[in-house]
């Protein structure tokens, strides 16, 4: 049988794939994006492997070209994205310092930053890094079915760990919670904490892009900086089943995709993660890392977006 995950190569020079966006040092010119894989694992409540999804979101990227149709822009020509490998165990002894200091070696210059796990643990360390001891000044908006709330530390809790380190809850904005996938408990802490709640069927009543704008003006208000989580197991079960607490009834793979270039085309954002992906229990079409490098391209046309 054909192993449908495999990528045929192509050397058609009027074809290239957006593989060819990775550089390995900042690129003068045009605008920088960096790249970080921060594949945690170890705490999943949810079973799944220590490969490295990074690397298959990487691969992925061959999948794709560099041309926008809908913005009629060659991303090639306006952005490079700066690879800054994975992080070593960051789920080990002395992970989150590793974390902060692959963040911290990314060249000031660049424009927002993308995180690659792993699971939800790498929110915690990734906006703990970035923010050092500055957490108020942050907003944060995540993109998941669940809320992230649950005690202690998993890829379940890092809202919960983050509002306890002195994120400011009323510029937490949590958008596309599903139906049966949280509990009463944390539902209510989540509200008692003061973070706006953006239930999954807001999509079916409102344009994408409204709803990416409003929880940018909330998190971003007073000129936070803003840190963007999107946990692919919002999208349904369907188109991603390499995410293991995926279910039936998320969003679709286009709604995902417009709310991640609306929210990269503003400034206020600084960095972004695709999390909760396990590329070993990915189907043989390889159609969740597709999906997430597909994110990542998003994230670019998005950054093209932005006034000078």
């Amino acid at each position: 049988m054909r192993n449908m995950g495999s990528v045929a190569t192509t050397h058609d020079s009027k074809w290239p794939s957006a593989a060819t966006l990775l550089h390995a040092e900042y690129v003068a010119g045009p605008r920088n994006v960096a790249l970080v894989g921060v594949s945690t694992y170890a705490t999943s409540v949810s079973m799944r492997s220590a490969s490295s999804t990074p690397a298959a979101i990487r691969e992925a990227l061959k999948r794709f070209s560099t041309w926008s149709f809908e913005d009629q822009v060659d991303l090639a020509e306006v952005v490079a994205l700066i690879d800054h490998g994975d992080v070593a165990d960051p789920d080990g002894e002395g992970g989150s310092e590793r974390v902060a200091t692959a963040l911290a070696a990314v060249d000031a210059r660049t424009e927002l930053t993308v995180i690659l796990g792993g699971d939800n643990a790498a929110t915690w360390h990734a906006l703990r890094a970035l923010a050092t001891e500055s957490l108020k000044d942050f907003g944060l908006i995540t993109l998941d079915a669940h809320l992230d709330m649950r005690e202690g530390r998993s890829n379940g809790s890092p809202v919960r760990q983050l509002l306890e380190e002195g994120l400011d809850p009323l510029h937490v904005v949590q958008v596309g919670l599903g139906d049966f996938s949280n509990s009463a408990p944390y539902a209510r802490d989540a509200l008692a904490s003061g973070a706006t709640i953006i239930g999954r069927d807001a999509f079916r009543r409102e344009d994408v892009a409204v709803i990416a704008r409003r929880a940018l003006d909330i998190a971003g208000a007073d000129g936070r900086k803003v840190y963007v989580d999107v946990d692919l197991d919002v999208a349904d079960q369907a188109i991603v089943p390499g995410c293991p607490a995926a279910a039936p009834g998320g969003l679709s793979a286009d709604e995902v995709r417009r709310f991640v270039r609306e929210v990269t085309s503003s400034r206020s954002v600084v960095a972004i993660d695709f999390t909760e992906i396990d590329a070993e229990q990915d189907s043989i079409d390889r159609r969740t890392v597709r999906l997430a490098a597909l994110l990542v391209l998003e994230t670019l046309a998005g950054v093209q977006r932005r006034s000078a």
